[in-house]
This record gives C-alpha cells, structure tokens and sequence, in this order.
C-alpha cells in the first residue's frame, strides 16, 4: 500500500531506500548507562533521518533517575533510538540504541535479540553508570567494543586503567570517540565490525 510522506509524495523517500547491491544486513546495538552520548551517536552516523523516543524529562523522574554529573539533562529516551548507516555498497548496519536509565532496563533483552554486536559508550567522569550494560552483554554472549565518549572537561585515563575499573580482557577493543562526530562515529562502527569479522576468522591448523 502507498502512503504519503510529509510532502505530499507517495512512496518512501529516495534516501531511505536500501542500494540494490546491499548483500547484509546486520543489527548493533549501542549501549551505556544514562547520559553517556547513545542517541547522539545515533543521530550523528545515521543515514536516514533517525527515530528516537526522547521525552522531556519531569518530576517523575525526582528520586529515581540518577542525574549526577548530567544535571542540565532535559530529554532522555524512554524506549530506543533507531538509525541505519551502509559502511559500504555491500554491508548495512541498523543502530538500535538503548535507553540508559534503570526503570527502563527490562527493554534491553529485546532490544539486544539478534543483535550481532554492540558499542559500549563511557563517560569517563561516571564509569559506573555503564557497568551494567557491560554485564548484560556478558551474560548474553554479545561482542562488543567499549567506545570512550568525548565530553568537555572529562578526565583522560590510560586505557590500562579504564580496562582495570571495567575489568575488561584485553581480547576486546578499547577506542576514543566523539558521538557528536560522524566520521567518529563511524570509525567506532568500523572498529566493532573489524572485532567481530576478527572473531569469525578461523585460523587454519598447522599439520
């Protein structure tokens, strides 16, 4: 059936058509605790216009959202954020990011089911919050990279020390990244792309 956009047209617009040489489609997922940069990242690297559910957040939320450290945080997303971005004429990855605050967790299961892999976005001033989607990953046997969010005025650690406080092996990949910055973005998508083809890689035996 037809539908009309926007602007009157019929049909999806040009620039949410997948190429025709698309050969796969993978799903990621983009996770951290509340605040750490998640939908901006989406919004960023998307190349269509993304889907987010952010809602102004309100008193509601006073004694049971945990805000320290984002105090002038006036949206949050309460379901996911979606986007798709092709790394080439051949692979497609849709973004799905998750919603960082504890009351929404129980919609992460889903929201991770087929997922190939996932980003592990961090604020270096507020390492704990992310700890719990690290955990998840974990249980449910996803590959992941953590990506460490650029944000003005955070303290820079050695990435030893960052894996440490995470307890993190070193078997997974630890990278810099400006969420706000596509090619930054993309570079990060790249990274977990390279970790999982690198995790699929059969080295042969020796005779």
């Amino acid at each position: 059936m037809d539908y009309r956009t926007s602007e009157g047209t019929a049909g999806p617009r040009g620039e949410d058509l997948l190429p025709a040489s698309v050969a796969a489609a993978v799903k990621v997922v983009i996770v951290g605790g509340f605040g750490v940069g998640k939908t901006t990242m989406v919004g960023s690297v998307s190349e269509i216009r993304p889907l987010t559910t952010e809602e102004t957040m309100t008193q509601a939320g006073v004694g049971v959202d945990d805000i320290a450290g984002v105090e002038r945080k006036t949206e949050t997303t309460v379901a996911m954020d979606f986007g798709r971005i092709s790394l080439n004429d051949k692979l497609v990855l849709y973004l799905f990011g998750t919603p960082g605050q504890e009351r929404f967790w129980f919609l992460w299961d889903g929201l991770f089911e087929g997922a190939l892999g996932a980003v592990v976005l961090i604020d270096t001033r507020r390492l704990e919050v992310s700890f719990d989607a690290v955990g998840r990953l974990e249980e449910r046997g996803v590959p992941f990279v953590v990506a460490v969010n650029a944000f003005p005025g955070a303290p820079v650690h050695p990435t030893a020390e960052l894996r440490a406080a995470m307890d993190l092996p070193d078997s997974v990949p630890m990278i810099d990244c400006d969420a706000r910055d596509r090619a930054s973005s993309r570079d990060t998508l790249l990274a977990l792309v390279r970790y999982l083809q690198s995790l699929h890689t059969v080295t042969p035996e020796t005779p």
